[in-house]
């Protein structure tokens, strides 16, 4: 199982994108990670049925996140995180390709869990990616350690992320990447090229812009027309 679970971007300031955001997409604020305050962020979280969306803001001076929004020009798409149900082969598959983790993080206890690996940004191109495991609740409406336990009443079912698109300066190197560390095809799709989990589809599209390689885009089922916030294009699902 492989599924993508929650997109991730970062602004300058988080205020401001809450409020697009939460009336955008009719939702409230299910969470806030005091993890993130490790590096030098906060953030606000929306559980889109059992799918995620992230805004992150620096809280201080020469974070990890400050530095990428200076080289992208501004508020962007930051993370794709995924979620399987068994890491091991993840775990084989990535030293046997050389991929490089730069965080192997556990947290929580047998009522709720995560291990997340963050891989390195050079090894996998398009933009971060993190692939977790969450526990002990499987479901798509279970256990998500970055949401907290009590993140299902505030989330708008009507809603979910189906797919999100980078630009890439290479299209079909970056998704050769990305298929051999999830394991999955990538295959020719309009002007670039798709590797497909079981929820949702990741495209790597011609980088046409100033701001270079990144997430650009994501797509959302239920969504009733185009919006743009935190630098990021949401567009309804078309299944095309």
């Amino acid at each position: 199982m492989l599924r993508l679970r929650q997109i991730a971007m970062v602004a300058p300031d988080l205020a401001p994108v809450e409020e697009v955001v939460g009336q955008m997409l009719a939702a409230e604020v299910c969470y806030r990670d005091p993890g993130v305050g490790k590096y030098g962020l906060h953030n606000a979280l929306w559980a889109l049925g059992g799918t995620f969306l992230e805004a992150l803001a620096p809280l201080q001076e020469n974070t990890t996140a400050g530095r990428y929004m200076a080289r992208r020009g501004g508020a962007t798409g930051y993370m794709v995180i995924l979620d399987t149900d068994d890491l091991a082969p993840v775990r084989d598959r990535l030293a046997a390709q050389g991929t490089r983790i730069v965080e192997d993080l556990t947290v929580g206890d047998a009522a709720l869990h995560a291990t997340a690996l963050h891989l390195h940004p050079r090894d996998t191109g398009g933009c971060l990616l993190s692939i977790d495991h969450h526990g002990p609740d499987g479901g798509m409406m279970g256990s998500y350690m970055w949401a907290g336990s009590a993140w299902q009443p505030h989330a708008n079912t009507s809603l979910a992320i189906s797919g999100a698109t980078m630009t890439c300066d290479d299209p079909a190197a970056t998704a050769s990447r990305w298929s051999h560390i999830l394991d999955r095809p990538a295959v020719p799709h309009g002007a670039g090229w798709r590797v497909t989990l079981d929820n949702a589809a990741l495209d790597f599209m011609p980088n046409i812009g100033p701001a270079g390689e990144g997430l650009a885009a994501i797509r959302l089922t239920g969504l009733n027309a185009p919006a743009r916030s935190c630098g990021l294009d949401f567009l309804p699902e078309t299944n095309q």
